[in-house]
């Protein structure tokens, strides 16, 4: 357990009132952190993914019948109009994202974080209401979608920033994997869910996933308490800096009686600590080759997201084809990859330290097994289920590693003098540009698809083909940096 300190970053939610029997330890509260942020982010994902589930119904269909998907979705622009609706809700989500960092490090992230989810759930459930309503006009989804996406903005710099407050750099690549399986766990409770009520209206699928959300809000404002410092516990890797600090004050306490009072003041009050400048922040080692690199890496993240029930429904497998309800739940073994894959990528660049060779193997790697789900994935379910759970682990992995450990270790790294108020920032900056490409790869599938699924893969390959190329300077970095380690423990042994 960590030690306490007198004062607080500020107010307690409103359970901590309720419930006095809360204030319990260090730990405790840490391990609560994770969950309330796992299930707030999770049900971010959940009710992204509905758009997905009901392509293929909106969209479209194989057979030609009366009831040919949804105007203005439906036609031989079907597709294109689904890919453009995508582009909407992710290029604002883009946008959103960089000045959502910025405002992050300046305001209560715990209010900011409940205002997201709040709007998101509001307009996850609007966009629904237009299967009721009989909506028929492209405008109304696009305009959803776009203000949608600046709700979900806000929360992905919100979560990152409080579970770094509460956690150290010790094992971070593997607790952060862990956590950041809230991803595909909320890609697969929204598919599960969105495709369970599918047959009763496509509206459904949205109005349950945007239910969860609000619901989700209700908690976070409840019970999630930003910052150590706002129970009074210290924040962790912070024992060293104080203890630096303490000294440095003992010296000098004879000359400046001021400077103790001002430096007690600095580490009682983050807002002391001026939130660096978001050009600052690019410049920081490392954050413009990862945020490229995610910028691939979540193109082809989102491709999949966002086209693979429908990339099932319309591909043959051993000769059938399945329904949209099937296509909907079948996708979610991608997902389930991809909690293997977040997971195991933490914990090997935990074991090795070295982020970006963790990133750079795994998207090695995925070139190959792409290559052999697009050309033996029709083959048998058997071959099929296997192929894509495989998919899902290395394509996942880096993108999961790197929005969260990596993020974090660049928001905090020992250039900016230890100033917390940049991870938000930096977070921002680096899920900021990964998700431009996140927005242009379903809408550039949309566009593709129409020429053939072969198309659409080869530029998936094309974009890991990039995404590992930006992070190999710095892999070869730590691989220089293990060997002269190696060479050091060699050189210091009996």
């Amino acid at each position: 357990m960590q030690s306490k300190i007198v004062g607080g970053g500020g107010g307690l939610p409103p359970a901590f009132s309720l419930i006095p029997s809360l204030n319990k330890t260090f730990t405790f509260h840490q391990i609560l952190v994770l969950i309330i942020t796992f299930v707030a982010y999770a049900s971010f994902h959940a009710s992204r993914k509905p758009p997905s589930i009901v392509k293929s119904v909106l969209g479209p269909s194989l057979e030609q019948e009366s009831n040919n998907g949804w105007a203005p979705f439906n036609g031989t622009e079907g597709t294109k109009r689904l890919g453009e609706l995508d582009l909407a809700f992710l290029s604002s989500y883009a946008l959103g994202m960089y000045f959502a960092g910025h405002l992050g490090d300046r305001i209560d992230l715990r209010l900011f974080l409940v205002f997201g989810m709040m709007g998101s759930g509001i307009l996850t459930v609007a966009f629904g209401l237009g299967y009721w309503m009989n909506v028929h006009l492209l405008g109304f989804y696009m305009t959803v979608q776009i203000v949608c996406g600046l709700f979900q903005s806000i929360g992905w710099p919100c979560v990152v920033s409080v579970v770094g407050n509460w956690c150290g750099k010790e094992k971070r690549g593997l607790i952060m994997g862990v956590w950041n399986s809230h991803t595909s766990v909320g890609n697969i409770v929204g598919s599960v869910v969105a495709s369970s009520v599918l047959d009763s209206g496509w509206g459904w699928s949205f109005a349950l996933p945007g239910g969860l959300v609000i619901v989700s809000g209700l908690v976070v404002f409840m019970c999630l308490v930003v910052s150590p410092r706002d129970l009074g516990f210290e924040e962790p890797g912070k024992e060293i800096e104080m203890s630096l600090a303490a000294d440095t004050v003992e010296e000098d306490k004879e000359d400046d009686d001021v400077g103790l009072l001002e430096t007690i003041d600095l580490d009682d009050d983050d807002d002391s600590l001026s939130a660096i400048g978001f050009l600052d922040a690019w410049k920081l080692p490392g954050v413009a080759p990862f945020a490229f690199c995610l910028f691939f890496s979540k193109l082809v993240a989102y491709t999949f997201l966002y086209w693979l029930p429908y990339y099932l429904r319309h591909q043959a497998v051993a000769g059938v084809y399945i329904s949209h309800k099937t296509a909907g739940i079948l996708s979610t073994v991608f997902d389930i990859g991809g909690v293997f894959g977040g997971i195991s990528a933490g914990f090997i660049s935990d074991m090795i330290k070295a982020r970006a060779l963790t990133s750079v193997v795994f998207l090695s790697l995925s070139i190959p097994v792409l290559i052999m789900y697009r050309v033996y994935g029709s083959v048998s379910m058997f071959i099929n289920i296997g192929l894509m759970f495989i998919s899902g682990l290395l394509v996942n992995g880096p993108y999961a590693l790197i929005t969260t450990a990596v993020a974090a270790d660049l928001g905090t790294q020992d250039s900016i003098k230890g100033n917390g108020r940049a991870l938000a920032t930096v977070t921002a900056i680096i899920d900021g540009t990964g998700s431009v490409g996140a927005a242009l790869g379903p809408l550039l599938a949309g566009y593709i698809s129409s020429r053939g699924w072969n198309s659409v893969f080869f530029m998936l390959i094309v974009s890991i083909f990039f995404a590992g190329l930006f992070l190999v300077r710095l892999a070869k970095a730590e691989i220089k940096e293990m060997s002269s380690s190696g060479e050091l423990i060699a050189s210091s042994g009996p």
